[in-house]
């Protein structure tokens, strides 16, 4: 995915027949939430079927398609999705449509088992994978040219595979991440977890982060220290101190389970919560600045524009004027 961050990024999905409805949405949603977060057309995408008709869900829900998958030249990212029976489905057609569309895209994805349908056509032999864990055994026995690893998700190059429908939500994030920034990805998170009822009234109180599962508590703690302090951040000695570690083994903590330094965290919370201020309120510039942790209103104005690609005066103009 390696549109410049302020274009489109467009995807093509060809989705097979008796494919879960949650995993369509695992990829689309946190699509649709990057848009409506930034208040633009950051994605958009298609969605194809072998034969054009509409996909029949096994949840019995039919999901319309843009036509039949006929690959011409396209170069946008290719999303294959499957669920159950993609034997029935992965015709010696569609296996020559993958290979001949293979040689101009960017970047396909096998989505759960869509990695058997990357694997079928050797569009992933000498490559890193992985797929659901139910399959994993049967596929490390039928594909030896290809290096299965126990992950939710794999990125090797061009080819991406995940396990399941909650590893695919977790990819989309990472991808989000990487074309976009840490603060968007987490504000999306967001968008997929239970929120538990607020205690206070104001905008700062964050839920938990729902697509970096924290299985360290030393971690998980000092996560929820940044959270009860977005309006005052706490140095990283005083954070690794209440959270019982050394700022050192803190910051490596956090590199291995969050894939990110702590300070990066921090700030993206701060601006998550500054960010719904600046949307959802008339407070002056200043008010939120200091409410979120920033020194200064310039400060904040240039940490808001270097995450967001605008200031915060363009984000309330842009979508008053959309409004």
């Amino acid at each position: 995915m390696l549109v410049p961050r302020d274009e489109t990024q467009h995807i093509d999905l060809l989705v097979l027949p008796e494919t879960n409805l949650i995993l369509v949405a695992s990829v689309i949603e946190p699509l649709r939430a990057a848009n409506r977060i930034a208040g633009k057309t950051l994605y958009d995408w298609d969605i194809f079927s072998p034969d054009g008709t509409a996909i029949e869900t096994k949840s019995g829900i039919p999901i319309p398609v843009a036509g039949p998958f006929r690959p011409q030249k396209e170069t946008a990212p290719l999303f294959v999705l499957s669920s159950y029976n993609w034997q029935a489905y992965t015709t010696s057609h569609l296996r020559m449509q993958l290979s001949q569309t293979a040689r101009h895209r960017e970047v396909m994805a096998g989505i759960e088992s869509g990695s058997w349908m990357l694997a079928e056509t050797s569009l992933l032999d000498n490559c890193s994978a992985t797929t659901h864990w139910e399959d994993f055994e049967d596929f490390t026995a039928a594909y030896p040219q290809i290096t299965m690893v126990r992950e939710r998700f794999v990125i090797d190059g061009k080819r991406i595979t995940t396990g399941g429908s909650l590893p695919t939500l977790d990819l989309m994030l990472e991808l989000i991440r990487r074309q976009h920034s840490y603060s968007l990805a987490l504000e999306v998170s967001r968008l997929f977890i239970y929120e538990q009822e607020r205690t206070r009234g104001d905008l700062l109180q964050v839920p938990a982060i729902g697509n970096m599962r924290i299985l360290d508590a030393r971690v998980g703690a000092a996560v929820r220290l940044m959270e009860e302090t977005v309006d005052a951040p706490l140095t990283l000695t005083r954070l690794a101190r209440r959270a019982g570690v050394s700022a050192r083994h803190l910051q490596d903590l956090f590199h291995e389970t969050m894939g990110v330094a702590p300070h990066a965290h921090y700030l993206a919370l701060r601006l998550n919560a500054a960010r719904r201020k600046v949307i959802e309120t008339r407070a002056d510039f200043a008010d939120i600045a200091a409410a979120t942790g920033f020194n200064s209103s310039s400060a904040f104005s240039r940490s808001y524009r270097a995450h967001y690609r605008e200031s915060p005066s363009e984000t309330r103009r842009r979508l008053k004027l959309k409004n």
